[in-house]
């Protein structure tokens, strides 16, 4: 942890005791946003709560995709380990196959981003950079010992994951810079709302790319605030639940094509180490179903695990020996078009109610029965 020369305290204690400030004026009317704004105009303050929702929400997801990733590959570093130890070959360091996240953009998004990866994955700050085109004004970011710099293509060439938190009006120099040195595993994660995915397709060049999509409703609810941090905003049981993919909760709501190309692109995590996909499901029955199934004693009957058909096409799947891995997916093409996967997240219940608990979990929060959020198979991007 890095320290400030003029302070003997942590960064993440200043940070903490920011938020705390910003709590206690809360309640000070003069002081807030809305203060002094004509009367006629307070029908337009309803957007300031849906710009905060859209970030809190937006930040959240992207955060329980990069828990998703790092629990992944500290299972799949497990397993390589113990298969060396086997061999007697040379085993990897831990940090060989650690998570590396890059996040292009350093304005408002970006930094949000930054704090809440940083503080709820946790990632480790040498596991973090951020190129940006003003890096000087990210000293908070480089007292934490985080990289800041400006070269798009240096960070694609080191991360597993690029988050790109940039203007659409920059979106087409980026891509064009960073195309060449994209990676087939590295996973372009696009805030560019106004961007959809064919075009991000056609101007990264790449297929492993997730671009998650929000619907909002015209009542939204007032949960979301507006002067709330985001790191603190999801320890809030409410804001938090209201976040969880299937929940319509908060009046946002993410199209739940999401999920799948989540799903796929772990596959693909596995796929690049050249596992065979009887482990590959193993694996995804361990991370999202075992505790559930263990719960579970009077229902394991109607409790299925994940099967190859759940994923590939049945005549595919029949054809699949156990020691061959998964097929290569494109990303974008999952979120666009139906998929095996499609149904069995549209119908299984089950499945519905241990993500939403898994998800909860992840965040430090378990959920009651009483507490369980209604649910919502998200809409339709046709």
């Amino acid at each position: 942890m890095c320290y400030n020369a003029t302070s003997s305290r942590s960064p993440f204690l200043r940070m903490r005791d920011a938020g705390l400030e910003m709590d206690m004026l809360e309640d000070l009317e003069t002081l807030q946003f809305e203060y002094g704004i004509q009367e006629e105009d307070h029908s337009w303050l309803y957007l300031l709560g849906r710009s905060h929702g859209l970030m809190t929400k937006a930040c959240a997801h992207a955060t329980f995709f990069c828990k998703l990733l790092h629990n992944l590959r500290k299972s799949l570093q497990e397993k390589q380990t113990s298969t060396c130890r086997l061999a007697g070959l040379r085993e990897d360091t831990p940090d060989d196959d650690a998570l590396k996240v890059g996040i292009i953009g350093g304005g408002h998004l970006g930094k949000q981003l930054a704090h809440t990866l940083l503080q709820l994955v946790p990632i480790p700050a040498d596991s973090l950079r951020i190129s940006t085109r003003r890096p000087e004004a990210l000293d908070e970011f480089k007292k934490l010992g985080i990289q800041c710099f400006y070269c798009n293509s240096s960070l694609v060439e080191w991360a597993n994951v690029i988050f790109l938190c940039c203007l659409p009006s920059q979106l087409s120099n980026i891509c064009a810079e960073i195309q060449t040195s994209l990676g087939k595993a590295c996973i372009v994660y696009s805030f560019v709302a106004a961007v959809p995915l064919p075009r991000l397709k056609l101007l990264l060049k790449h297929t492993s790319v997730l671009r998650p999509q929000y619907q909002c409703v015209e009542d939204l609810a007032s949960i979301w605030g507006a002067n709330k941090e985001i790191t603190a905003a999801l320890q809030d049981p409410v804001i938090l639940q209201a976040t969880c993919p299937y929940s319509p909760a908060g009046g946002i709501i993410l199209n739940i094509k999401w999920l799948e190309g989540v799903f796929y692109a772990a596959i693909n995590v596995c796929t690049e180490k050249d596992m065979p996909h009887s482990q590959v499901l193993q694996l995804l029955n361990e991370l999202f179903l075992a505790k559930h199934f263990e719960a579970c004693e009077k229902d394991r009957a109607s409790f299925q695990k994940f099967q190859a058909q759940d994923f590939v096409s049945k005549a595919y799947a029949k054809n699949l020996s156990r020691k061959r891995p998964f097929p290569w997916f494109d990303l974008t093409a999952v979120q666009l078009k139906e998929t095996p996967f499609s149904q069995y997240l549209s119908h299984s219940t089950t499945f519905q109610d241990n993500l939403t608990h898994l998800y909860c979990d992840s965040f430090g929060i378990t959920l009651t029965k009483e507490q369980e959020p209604e649910v919502s198979t998200g809409f339709s991007s046709q």
